[in-house]
């Protein structure tokens, strides 16, 4: 059974959560901004300008030039999660809310500049983490008669298709910026392993092998590079990926083949849930964390 990895009553107060970017060539690191409360999971707008993170449920804009930050309107979507996506064509924004009659999340597109936001899943509990480049599709990792698999959904609403039935956690689907492709991660081999599989859940390959657990794998826009968070094997159970923990941001090419270590961190649980490459693919931004 999957552990809860999207936990809405983490404490904030005993965290600074330091929002940088790093640059994927050079390796090195900029500090953004330091936040003297949770942050998490920041997505980077298609124009360049803006970070989006979520923060005590609700979702922000952190505006790179100014450092002015914003609260994007979300109507009752006000207590979600680390899954937020933005649409290809940066008009939209996909949410995960834990919503009032039972605490679990369902996924609710919305306009980026804030507006009502529309249920797209009505079943729950559903974890937003991929749109497709056309537009019309969500991918999420949903727990349905205890099992917890990557379905896709229109993102206008409709019948949800299941993708994965195997045996083991599948999470973290998020596909690949020609189509073609649905990354995701699954217990399936024993610890947490990065798969790829077609979009419509034909041919699943195993993509890394190495002795840690390794999740979300989130594709460069240039479709060259594939970036992805690792714990260390035996620190964590292979099905969850908690806060606080001495973990590593890797890259390896969407080919496959070995892996460089980009980033290491003090983080985990909000550091990179979701895709959060510049749209130029030569930066990603994340979260680091340091307990007060």
């Amino acid at each position: 059974m999957k552990v809860l990895t999207e936990p809405r009553k983490r404490e904030s107060r005993n965290v600074t959560s330091i929002l940088e970017t790093v640059d994927v060539n050079s390796g090195k690191r900029t500090v953004v901004a330091e936040f003297e409360d949770l942050i998490e999971a920041p997505n980077w707008t298609k124009d360049g300008r803006y970070l989006v993170y979520n923060n005590n449920g609700r979702i922000y804009t952190f505006n790179l030039t100014t450092r002015e930050i914003k609260e994007i309107y979300s109507g009752v979507a006000v207590d979600c999660n680390n899954d937020h996506v933005l649409s290809p064509d940066g008009k939209s924004l996909a949410v995960s809310h834990h919503t009032m009659e039972d605490g679990e999340s369902r996924i609710y597109v919305l306009p980026i500049e804030g507006g009502e936001p529309v249920l797209i899943t009505p079943m729950s509990p559903s974890y937003l983490h991929g749109w497709s480049p056309d537009g019309k599709t969500l991918s999420y990792c949903a727990e349905r008669n205890g099992q917890y698999d990557i379905y896709t959904i229109p993102t206008i609403g409709g019948n949800e298709a299941q993708l994965t039935d195997t045996p083991g956690l599948d999470d973290g689907p998020e596909y690949s910026p020609d189509g073609k492709y649905i990354w995701f991660n699954s217990t399936r081999s024993g610890l947490m392993q990065i798969w790829r599989m077609e979009k419509d859940g034909a041919n699943p390959q195993q993509m890394t092998f190495d002795e840690s657990n390794s999740w979300f794998a989130h594709i460069s826009p240039d479709g060259r590079l594939v970036a992805y968070i690792t714990y260390r094997k035996g620190d964590v159970e292979p099905g969850a990926h908690p806060a606080n923990k001495n973990v590593e941001i890797r890259l390896m090419s969407s080919e496959g083949g070995e892996y460089k270590t980009l980033v290491k961190l003090f983080g985990g649980q909000g550091t990179i849930n979701v895709n959060s490459w510049s749209p130029d693919s030569s930066k990603l931004a994340f979260v680091s964390y340091r307990l007060k």
